[in-house]
């Protein structure tokens, strides 16, 4: 049986900040439970938005139609994998530019295929300095929930409160919330997989 993988998505323009942190924390969980875990670093990427062509409708070859910022080749890992998890800062009120544009390509490509998420596993993960982590949150939560994704959950909403780079590690509560998530996608990936 081939080993299940998850895409653990950075939103941050940081590449080590908390929400790359929050990331890892919940992949030594999965990695405990013999899941895969490959990061791909999203933050900081020069990526277009959607342009509605309907390029992807029309070519539906897995791929979106604008070829030059090298999102589809984060695209087919995406496809490829047993699940997903979105992290993104709070950026007033809001996800990155970059997990936006994500979102919008991302499920107008799977859609143009006949739903290449369906039913991949999705958990979405937020750093926050105050407020606004619900909306990031909800967000990401309604890409998966379109996209006929399950969602993983934890004992609180998958959110640190932590604004300087290393501020996680001093959230507790936090920190349990991710562990906790980690073990729910895993199990969840395997009755998946075993169903």
């Amino acid at each position: 049986m081939a080993i299940m993988k998850v895409i653990a998505i950075n939103g941050s323009p940081r590449e080590n900040g908390n929400t790359k942190q929050s990331l890892e924390i919940i992949e030594k969980v999965l990695v405990k439970n013999g899941i895969e875990v490959e990061f791909v670093q999203l933050g900081g990427m020069l990526l277009h938005g959607c342009r509605a062509c309907g390029g992807c409708f029309k070519n539906k070859n897995r791929r979106c139609a604008i070829e030059k910022d090298g999102l589809n080749d984060i695209l087919q890992k995406v496809f490829d994998a047993d699940g997903i998890i979105i992290g993104s800062p709070t950026y007033f009120s809001n996800v990155t530019t970059e997990v936006k544009a994500f979102i919008d390509r991302c499920g107008y490509v799977s859609k143009a295929n006949n739903g290449l998420l369906k039913h991949k596993v999705g958990a979405p993960v937020v750093a926050v300095r105050r407020s606004g982590a619900n909306f990031v949150y909800s967000a990401i939560n309604f890409f998966f929930g379109i996209a006929e994704m399950p969602i993983a959950t934890s004992s609180y909403w998958n959110m640190t409160v932590a604004r300087d780079i290393g501020e996680i590690q001093k959230d507790e509560e936090g920190k349990h919330t991710f562990e906790n998530l980690g073990e729910n996608m895993a199990w969840m990936l395997k009755k998946l997989r075993n169903d």
